[in-house]
């Protein structure tokens, strides 16, 4: 019998987990892993760390080795092999060892079942000067290694990192770790584009706290030689910005070249068609990965996701469907996380502006900044947390969450909810751990679902923060005396909780009341005994922690 011949080209987080799969389902396959790089399986995500000196061994970022998947697996693989084409017709790829004397030989591998799994490139714009060196993108561990070996022997004092995402943020923090003082340059008005901009704000004034020179909403426009090795990045606003090293984090672009080259279609995202089986149009091709486009589970729409996770997933999908085994991938929602000098920044399914984007306008949102843990418990620590809905079945649509500990334990729970197609009903009633060390007998997730339901009921009518000066409503703060002396919303009433039943009628009838406390709990208790006074009353979610930060990106007056 013929043995079935895989090759799959890429050897990281979607080729290398589509191989190890086929070889469990497949003991007579013959299975070849191609990657252009030396080595395969390694951590991308640990890379900034291994800069920082965290990771201090090159070698603990290697999951798996060549010779661990030959011995283990017995799978071939091939580590500084340049796949160039494919020819769909004879179902073969033209490859080239980069290692050969001059680097010139091809051949021909025939396959019956070919796997494309190239990922993602960093973003290298073609601007002036941008070949200096000195200036550095990060994807593989040669990258990082070179970014180490640069900071080992020239002793930099200044760094700029381009890009305020993920990738970004790792970096100030692992460079500012390395004693270089650290300017990051965002071209959008706010860090971590995927949170929303209120989100971001605190993130944003993190940063400053810890050094960071942050310089938002100015592009970069082109770098210079300064005197000595010194570079100078010029931004799109003219100003000159002057460093001994420079981190490229702009972003990600699919690698499409050979599924371009190939005739196979790309999507309107740019990245490789694929169907629920991470099939290409060919019917003897698959892609997984950074480099294909999939769907989003909250907005149906077509995402490309570059994450370890899901390109895991689609590997092991794929691998199912090369063996005959018909499993779907059910799509994306984004559920990440990143730790920022301390503090921790975790989302998951779809962002306010994004369902803006998508045309979704049946939602609405709560905000809540509970303790991480029993309030009575020393060490209680606030989680900024934003937990979007669909109106009125209560849907979980996405959520965002930061702070110091417990963030991303609730963003968790929150992704499995929203992946089983769960309610905000479904947050309020979970049975989560409690201990006062770890959580509370209402967790921020219950308390999150609680709100909202709340909400759905008509128990607790939210205001939205962003309409103040639309509704004609009357602004109520109900906090002590000293909190409204030391900073309110301009053209509040101020009656203190303890002394609205008293004082109550000094509200206009007939006229709508917007309340808010210091975070949302007090306007809760006021919403509700006005409620029941025939006033048409309603909790601005979140509070004045909550317009604070909205305020400061220019989302409410």
């Amino acid at each position: 019998m013929t043995r079935k011949r895989v090759l799959i080209v890429g050897g990281v987080a979607g080729g290398a987990s589509c191989a190890a799969r086929l070889r469990r389902l497949d003991e007579d396959a013959e299975i070849v892993l191609f990657d252009r790089g030396p080595h395969v399986s390694f951590a991308n995500c640990g890379l900034p760390y291994f800069v920082g000196n965290v990771i201090a061994d090159e070698r603990k970022l290697l999951v798996a080795s060549a010779q661990l998947f030959h011995e283990r697996f017995a799978i071939t693989v091939r580590t500084r092999h340049e796949v160039l084409a494919i020819d769909r017709a004879r179902r073969a790829i033209r490859v080239r060892d980069l290692d050969a004397p001059g680097g010139a030989h091809e051949r021909d591998e025939p396959y019956d079942a070919l796997v494309l799994a190239p990922g993602a490139a960093p973003i290298r714009p073609p601007l002036a000067g941008i070949d200096l060196p000195g200036i550095f993108a990060v994807r593989t561990i040669p990258d990082s290694v070179r970014i180490r070996r640069w900071i080992d022997e020239r002793k930099p004092a200044r760094a700029l990192v381009v890009g305020g995402g993920f990738i970004g943020l790792e970096m100030a923090e692992n460079l500012a770790a390395r004693g270089l003082r650290t300017t990051v340059l965002e071209k959008l008005p706010q860090v971590m584009p995927p949170l929303d901009p209120e989100m971001a704000h605190g993130v944003a004034e993190h940063l400053r706290g810890q050094g960071v020179d942050l310089r938002l909403g100015d592009g970069l426009g082109r770098f210079e030689r300064g005197a000595g090795d010194e570079l100078v990045a010029v931004t799109e606003g003219g100003a000159r910005l002057a460093a001994d090293l420079v981190i490229l984090a702009i972003g990600v672009r699919p690698e499409t070249g050979l599924a371009a080259g190939a005739g196979l279609a790309l999507g309107p995202r740019g990245g490789i068609v694929v169907d629920a089986g991470m099939r290409t149009e060919d019917p003897a091709v698959w892609a997984v990965g950074d480099a294909v486009e999939v769907r989003d589970v909250v907005t149906g729409q077509e995402a490309i996701v570059p994450l370890a996770g899901p390109a895991n997933r689609q590997g092991r999908i794929a691998a199912e469907s090369i063996c005959g085994r018909a499993r779907d991938f059910r799509g994306v929602q984004a559920t990440a996380v990143v730790g920022v000098f301390g503090l921790t920044v975790a989302c998951t399914g779809a962002s306010e502006k994004g369902l803006v984007r998508a045309g979704v306008a049946d939602f609405a949102r709560v905000y809540l900044h509970p303790g991480h843990h029993a309030a009575y418990y020393p060490g209680a620590r606030p989680i900024q947390v934003k937990l979007l809905f669909s109106v009125p079945d209560g849907r979980v649509l996405g959520a965002q969450a930061v702070g110091v500990e417990g963030v991303e334990k609730r963003i968790d729970v929150i992704a499995t909810t929203l992946q089983m197609g769960g309610t905000v009903r479904d947050l309020a009633e979970a049975e989560l751990c409690y201990a006062p060390q770890f959580g509370g007998a209402k967790d921020p997730v219950n308390l999150a679902g609680m709100i909202a339901t709340n909400h759905l009921d008509g128990l607790m009518p939210l205001a939205d923060w962003r309409m103040l000066d639309r509704g004609g409503a009357v602004l109520l703060d109900v906090r002590d005396a000293d909190e409204h002396a030391a900073g309110h919303v301009p053209g509040a009433r101020h009656i203190p909780l303890s002394e609205l039943r008293r004082r109550y009628r000094e509200l206009p009838a007939g006229q709508p009341v917007a309340v808010y406390c210091g975070v949302g709990q007090r306007a809760y208790y006021a919403t509700r005994f006005l409620l029941q006074r025939g006033y048409r009353a309603a909790n601005l979610s979140g509070g004045y922690a909550t317009y604070r930060a909205l305020h400061a990106v220019g989302l409410a007056p």
